[in-house]
């Protein structure tokens, strides 16, 4: 992947990473728009209820993955990645065997949990400390793998459903999550370079690059800085909008088309997002982050606005794709950010509580779009509020390029 270390150990670390985001993506974050609407559809339960199982899914999510950047940083991504699997998949098979909704509040955050395991917080801190020139490619690169789920995952989970059925659909998800995403974990992925006695890019060590940005962070001394909490801020809004959109983006669609044509807008939507973190990946070692950031933030509030003037089927897919264009580079900038303002050193505990806090906003997503749609019988007024929070990110993200560096303050 680059001419000055082609068989450098990271970019097997990378490519192990790039798988296991497809599938933690495919199953733990697009999976559930399919696994809401069939169970409002089969059950008839309301939407705002499973939404907000959902919810709490993502809010179990955000306290643990807190610790998990840390724990990756002090013992390797194996271990942590390897439970983070079967957890993900119990929740999955055990969402397929629910008939009651309270059992909802059961299943959701079990995969939640083990989503936090695999998420961009554990793959960004696995990769951290193997590249520094090339930190955003690899982490670009390695979350293709998300944008491949946002491609696949619903059409697979739809065409699962239709096949075997509810249940069986999700115990065969839960069984090829365990047995794809653990022996990765256990046999490819490895803590850290300097144990396999390699440098940072694969470089040698008096050609490896040195960065201020060394210093090792506290938690306290990161928070204290507007970097992080202006970085916290904007992503914690803008994945709010993007967990809230895309858990009901399948009934959104197919209010409107049928379920093929929604599997179909889907896939072009995650190959959007594909060719957008792609163009992310030859940007962020060259230009500001921040003001990629803005960029990115600018186009989804066009997207969303689109989705909510919405009077026909063509006007909604075109905002699903413009939108869907930078669902991927939403969930990569922090990491990018963090790592660039705070270093590698401090980077696991850094994005951890960076994590932890966006989290636990992003997680009142996907209930704010199904009560909303409950209380006003569509979407419009939800997305057309997400929306006006993009543009609001947009200027916060960037009034950090007036200010001190991190690594400075």
């Amino acid at each position: 992947m680059t001419p000055d270390a082609p068989t450098f150990y990271g970019w097997r670390v990378v490519k192990a990473c790039l798988f296991i985001a497809f599938i933690a993506w495919s199953f733990a974050l697009y999976g559930p728009s399919v696994y809401i609407n069939t169970l409002s559809e089969t059950r008839q339960w309301p939407v705002g209820d499973i939404s907000t199982a959902l919810t709490f899914s993502f809010l179990i999510n955000a306290v643990s993955i807190g610790f998990v950047g840390s724990i990756i940083g002090r013992y390797g991504p194996q271990i942590i990645m390897a439970a983070g699997a079967v957890m993900m998949a119990a929740g999955i098979v055990a969402i397929g065997q629910i008939t009651q909704p309270w059992q909802a509040f059961i299943a959701f955050p079990m995969m939640g949990l083990g989503w936090s395991c695999l998420s961009t917080i554990a793959v960004s801190a696995t990769i951290a400390p193997w590249f520094e020139r090339y930190q955003g490619k690899a982490i670009s690169t390695a979350l293709l793998g998300a944008s491949l789920g946002g491609m696949l995952g619903v059409p697979i989970t739809l065409l699962l459903v239709s096949w075997l059925g509810f249940s069986w659909a999700m115990t065969t998800i839960g069984i090829v999550v365990v047995t794809s995403v653990v022996p990765i974990s256990l046999f490819v992925l490895r803590r850290r370079p300097e144990d396999m006695g390699l440098q940072a890019d694969g470089l040698p060590l008096d050609d490896t690059p040195t960065v201020a940005a060394n210093r090792n962070w506290t938690r306290s001394q990161a928070l204290n800085t507007f970097a992080l909490r202006s970085t916290i801020v904007t992503f914690g809004i803008a994945l709010m909008v993007q967990l809230g959109f895309l858990s009901q983006q399948v009934k959104l669609l197919q209010s409107f088309i049928s379920p093929t044509e929604t599997a179909i807008t889907v896939l072009f939507a995650g190959a959007l997002a594909f060719l957008g973190r792609v163009l992310l990946s030859r940007m962020a070692d060259r230009l500001s982050v921040r003001l990629i950031a803005a960029v990115v933030l600018l186009i989804s509030a066009a997207g969303l606005a689109v989705a909510a003037s919405a009077t026909s089927a063509t006007q909604l897919i075109l905002g699903t794709l413009l939108f869907g264009f930078n669902v991927g580079n939403l969930t990569t900038l922090p990491a990018l950010i963090v790592r660039r303002e705070f270093g590698a050193p401090s980077f696991g505990k850094v994005f951890g509580v960076t994590g932890t806090f966006m989290q636990f906003i992003s997680a009142l997503g996907p209930a704010i779009f199904g009560l909303l749609h409950d209380r006003t019988g569509d979407y419009s007024l939800a997305i057309a509020l997400a929306a006006v929070l993009m543009v609001f990110g947009a200027a916060l993200i960037t009034a950090q390029q007036w200010r001190a560096p991190a690594r400075q303050s």
